[in-house]
């Protein structure tokens, strides 16, 4: 039993299959969807956001240029000079939002493919919850985009420098939007099949 979280009305169901979607019978909207081919899209998008994760803390995220002296910083180094300035509120976010966060979210992703692709039984409750905190963290994903593009606005109106984002800019933000997409891709209902159901 199942009920629609736009009416409110009660409905029995079959479990679906992948590709199909189940509609309420009053109002017509979507009550379940199956996403077909999803484990393997989870898969692809998270190893891309794995691959961009290298450069996007290898490369300089910005370029600051102050009166004709350049300088560049890449997220760790960005973290250690706030350390160093006794802003440690503000490194530990840094830290977090930028590095560890996105690292923990792609290793949970990949833990979940790789579970209910060998068929795992055991922790289906503990491996749901991973899903959820990959799924609720995702809405701080451009936590760090949104501060770049504010301090830039900023720093050009008091034309004080210039702040052109670097080459380490482009592949966090598609860090972002592959490790949202395989959020978004992955099915949780996989986790909770029966061993013997095909995983598609």
């Amino acid at each position: 039993m199942i009920a629609c979280k736009t009416c409110g009305q009660v409905h029995e169901y079959e479990p679906l299959r992948p590709g199909t979607i189940a509609r309420c019978s009053r109002c017509g909207g979507t009550i379940e969807k199956r996403t077909a081919g999803g484990l393997h899209l989870t898969a692809a998008f998270s190893l891309a956001a794995l691959l961009l994760y290298i450069p996007a803390n290898m490369f300089p995220i910005l370029r600051i240029d102050l009166y004709g002296a350049t300088q560049t910083n890449t997220i760790w180094q960005g973290c250690v000079r706030f350390y160093q300035d006794r802003d440690y509120v503000i490194a530990a976010i840094v830290f977090m939002a930028s590095i560890l966060i996105p690292l923990l979210k792609l290793l949970g992703l990949f833990y979940l493919c790789i579970s209910v692709k060998l068929h795992f039984s055991r922790w289906k409750r503990h491996r749901t919850w991973i899903y959820w905190f990959v799924d609720s963290i995702g809405r701080w994903a451009m936590l760090d985009v949104f501060v770049l593009a504010i301090l830039v606005s900023l720093v050009r109106l008091q034309r004080l420098a210039s702040i052109i984002p670097g080459e380490g800019a482009m592949a966090f933000a598609l860090v972002v939007v592959f490790t949202l997409l395989a959020s978004a891709s992955f099915d949780p209902q996989l986790i909770w099949e029966r061993e013997e159901e095909p995983v598609p």
